[in-house]
């Protein structure tokens, strides 16, 4: 069996580089055209850039943030950037109510969606703890239990469509460091949510994919 692996995996390997390098310049794009995506913590950041990629690629897009004067701006940029449609929705994923409200205008104005990207992230500083559990609990609902909340909503339109999700998260979610331990433990708490959900909906044998960004320091 050892045998049989040494040989297959790099087989496997030329074969996936062979079918996404053969593939046409503008693959991903066509994958993606006309495609009802969700950005959340799309007004900067990382989030934005997402958004000006996906118009591109002339997706359909609903962005949420906190700052509605940004989104505004983010969303005249899509728009001059050929995305196929955009609008917004401001407000504090904080908010319980929510990730419902979006959701419900998703399939208000698509009648569906097709992709869900969970970028959005509450203040957390980069300091030793000060023993605020507050601010633990606070950062818990934004960074994490609103991610599942809003997966949780977007479930049922995503099944229809067999599409996905997408969680962006942080290295800090795989490897715990100092000054980070509130931040930390959001990210871990996403990982152990996502990663056990997925091998649920395998099992299920629903044809939702989900995808972990796990990302490096970043200077946004």
């Amino acid at each position: 069996m050892g045998l049989l692996l040494k040989i297959l995996i790099p087989l496997l390997g030329a074969a996936l580089a062979f079918y996404f390098y053969s593939a046409p310049e503008n693959f991903s794009e066509e994958m993606l055209r006309g495609k009802r995506v969700i950005v959340t913590g799309a007004s900067s950041g990382i989030g934005e850039q997402m958004a000006y990629h996906l118009a591109r690629m002339e997706a359909h897009l609903l962005l949420t943030a906190r700052t509605e004067a940004k989104l505004q701006k983010v969303v005249e940029r899509c728009l001059e950037l050929g995305a196929a449609s955009a609008h917004y929705i401001s407000g504090s994923m904080a908010s319980p109510s929510l990730p419902e409200e979006v959701l419900r205008e998703a399939e208000n104005t698509w009648g569906g969606l097709d992709m869900l990207i969970l970028n959005h992230i509450g203040q957390s500083g980069f300091t030793f703890f000060s023993g605020d559990v507050g601010h633990v609990r606070s950062l818990m609902e934004t960074n994490f239990v609103s991610y599942v909340a809003l997966a949780t909503a977007a479930l049922p339109l995503l099944r229809e469509s067999e599409g996905s999700i997408v969680v962006v998260s942080s290295i800090a979610g795989k490897i715990a460091g100092p000054f980070t331990a509130p931040y930390s433990a959001t990210k871990f708490a996403l990982d152990g949510f996502f990663s056990s959900l997925r091998q649920e909906l395998i099992i299920d044998k629903v044809n939702v994919s989900i995808t972990l960004c796990i990302l490096g320091y970043i200077n946004t």
